[in-house]
């Protein structure tokens, strides 16, 4: 057994991880959702950037993207990723490490339908990750996106989501003198049980 309590307490690591982004959101400036999504290309080099978390599920962490980016193309060849949340104005961090797939069912087009229009035609315009000659060019191509598709385009095929199921999480928050407390949910497959260790700082 773990001696967790307060902030750390709880049977289900997705509870915690709501509950955490939940109090976030009413502390942090800007972007409570945004997270640092790490991947690896086909040398095993890692990349790292930042997108934004769209949901917790009851089993995983769902966030959207172009089929066609480099960070897509290379979860769809490594089948895992890894991402962090930090939350500066909690002093806290959850870490996570796991298994993804893809969601481009209906899910991801009523997503796709909530967001702003502009978003919806920028999905249709860009070809992510790849060169632009210039500003000007995207723009020119917005507004044929926007000729074209009108007021109501439907999700693009290249477009939708990705969810990780988790191997590992790791809730961290910050200690006096630097003596944090962090608690590793791990476990080795999503049908297993959790293995919960208090980690040293």
């Amino acid at each position: 057994m773990t001696d967790r309590s307060g902030i750390f307490a709880g049977e289900d690591p997705f509870v915690i991880a709501q509950s955490w982004l939940t109090e976030a959101r009413s502390e942090e400036i800007n972007d409570p959702e945004a997270m640092a999504l790490a991947t690896v290309d086909e040398t095993g080099l890692p990349n790292v950037r930042m997108v934004l978390l769209k949901e917790i599920e009851p089993a995983a962490f769902v966030f959207y993207t172009n089929y066609e980016s480099a960070k897509a193309q290379e979860i769809t060849s490594a089948g895992k990723a890894a991402f962090v949340l930090h939350w500066k104005s909690l002093r806290r961090q959850v870490r996570v490490r796991g298994l993804v797939t893809r969601e481009d069912g209906p899910q991801a087009d009523d997503y796709y339908r909530s967001r702003s229009l502009k978003s919806r035609l920028g999905a249709w315009a860009s070809q992510q990750s790849r060169p632009l000659e210039s500003r000007a060019a995207l723009m020119a191509e917005v507004a044929k996106v926007t000729a074209r598709k009108g007021t109501n385009p439907d999700r693009p095929p290249f477009w939708g989501g990705f969810r990780i199921t988790p191997l590992e999480i790791e809730f961290w928050a910050d200690g006096a003198f630097r003596l944090h407390d962090r608690f590793r949910w791990r476990r080795n497959d999503p049908a297993s049980p959790w293995e919960i260790t208090r980690l040293n700082p």
